[in-house]
């Protein structure tokens, strides 16, 4: 048998009543008749009461005969069933992974900090119990595999000028990762008869010894951006003062004029700092 069987099994409470009567009854017996026969009753109840099988709610028991696989309880409640029989208990129950931080490469080759948050459950019993060693540490080791293989297969940021330029990245797509990891663990389970419910990242971050000089060049980056905004604004705007006094001719402007005072609004405009007004009451010569 290479699959799940689910069987039921006799009811417990009904049993509980014979065995007990089998067991107390014999001793009864001997007692009041003297006949040690009666013994072979009390006997049976004795071996009867190890056939007792309780299953909780969310939990399963795998029944095996002599190393032979008879099936599957899944329906919580209390049966009974051949004393002989070996009980293996399966939890059917959601469970939360948290994995250890991976200290892996992206796909740029920068090594990065990396673990995941995975909700699986065992859906085939048989599986769980037979085509694996320890489902619980398969668990384990494949969502680790699979993490490493996830992070390098895409970068951990954009570096669009570098010439890498991603769709899909570990800081920002998380919905796309989160569903390529999902997709990736649950074929890895798939053997084990294991449903992942929800894989998502739940650290991510640069290696400690490159940390500091990524640090920098996101600052970098960003003060960039800043200043391209800054002068593209500050020409717009100058452009349009040269305009607005050409237009109100409100006052001639010669191209030194004009250079000079493009020069001045474009240093106010774009410094980090405050400018300091200086009268003129000359000409620019003077």
């Amino acid at each position: 048998m290479k699959a799940e069987k689910i069987i039921k099994l006799a009811n417990g409470y009904l049993m509980l009543v014979i065995i007990t009567v089998l067991f107390f009854g014999g001793i009864i017996m001997v007692i009041k008749t003297e006949n040690p026969l009666y013994l072979l009753a009390t006997l049976v109840g004795f071996i009867g009461f190890f056939g007792f099988i309780l299953v909780n709610p969310n939990t399963s028991k795998v029944i095996l005969l002599f190393g032979k696989y008879v099936g599957t309880i899944k329906d919580n409640g209390l049966y009974w069933a051949n004393p002989l029989y070996r009980k293996k208990t399966i939890s059917l129950r959601a469970s939360n992974f948290d994995s250890e931080r991976l200290k892996v490469n992206d796909k740029l080759g920068n090594p990065i900090m990396i673990s995941t948050i995975l909700v699986w459950r065992v859906t085939n019993t048989y599986k769980a119990a037979f085509d694996v060693d320890n489902y619980e540490n398969f668990v384990r080791v494949q969502t680790d595999a699979a993490v490493r293989k996830l992070a390098s297969m895409y970068p951990y940021d954009n570096f669009a000028d570098e010439g890498h330029d991603e769709d899909i990245t570990l800081r920002s797509s998380v919905n796309e990762v989160s569903e390529a990891l999902e997709k990736e663990i649950d074929e890895r389970l798939t053997i084990a008869g294991i449903e992942v419910l929800e894989a998502r990242i739940g650290y991510l971050a640069y290696a400690n010894e490159i940390a500091s000089a990524m640090l920098k060049r996101q600052q970098a980056t960003a003060i960039v951006a800043a200043r391209h905004k800054i002068v593209q604004g500050a020409v717009e705007m100058v452009e349009m003062a040269l305009e607005e006094l050409n237009k109100k001719q409100i006052v001639e402007l010669d191209e030194e004029r004009k250079a000079a005072m493009v020069s001045n609004l474009l240093v106010i405009l774009c410094g980090d700092k405050e400018a300091s007004p200086v009268v003129n009451a000359g000409t620019l010569s003077h």
